[in-house]
């Protein structure tokens, strides 16, 4: 099982490069680090997309304080946090964020 992510930005059209990104995973009452990364021109952490990873509870922490800042913009939400299960070992799993100062959307799929 794997995962892609890709974060978008919804204030200007396009992918959201340079978001730090960190995937935990829940193990009993706490959070384990699973790895982190930073989101590519594509708006893409592309090394998850060739971790394997166990079926359970993950959850995804976008660090976006730190790129609106970038950007000259402040942000209701200093990160934002995608908590998912992802059920089946076999399957590549797909989250997207589309990132905006005051809001975000979240997408969870199957990549085909």
């Amino acid at each position: 099982m794997s995962i892609a992510t890709q974060a978008l930005d919804g204030v200007y059209g396009r992918s959201a490069a340079g978001v730090r990104a960190r995937l935990e995973r829940a193990v009993g009452a706490d959070w384990q680090q699973v790895s982190e990364g930073e989101t590519d021109i594509e708006g893409n952490v592309k090394e998850w997309m060739d971790e394997f990873m166990e079926r359970g509870l993950y959850r995804l922490v976008l660090a976006t304080d730190h790129y609106f800042a970038g950007l000259g913009m402040t942000t209701s939400y200093p990160e934002v946090t995608v908590m998912f299960r992802m059920h089946d070992e076999c399957m590549p799993y797909h989250i997207q964020v589309v990132l905006a100062p005051h809001s975000y959307t979240t997408y969870f799929g199957v990549r085909g």
